[in-house]
């Protein structure tokens, strides 16, 4: 296996690698008011992405049966249980 190649399958290591390296030589652009603006972009666009991309890296049968519990859940009638005394 090449150089490239591994580089290339271990993209995710190397770019931690990369943004670690850039963070230590430039640390003025994530300070608290700097061009990242880490108090919006951390507390709101982060954890928004976080949460989506968890949500569409969900297994579809998994979300079939959770929409199922959740229709079942919402069309009961509370009234039923009181036909039974």
């Amino acid at each position: 296996m090449g150089l490239f190649e591994r580089v290339r399958k271990q993209w995710f290591l190397v770019a931690i690698v990369l943004a670690i390296t850039f963070a230590k030589l430039q640390p003025s652009v994530g300070v608290h008011g700097g061009p990242l603006r880490p108090e919006i972009s951390i507390t709101y666009v982060a954890v928004s992405t976080i949460f989506l991309n968890s949500g569409l890296s969900l297994k579809t049968e998994f979300a079939d049966c959770w929409l199922y519990a959740s229709s079942c859940v919402i069309c009961c009638n509370p009234n039923q249980s009181s036909r039974w005394k």
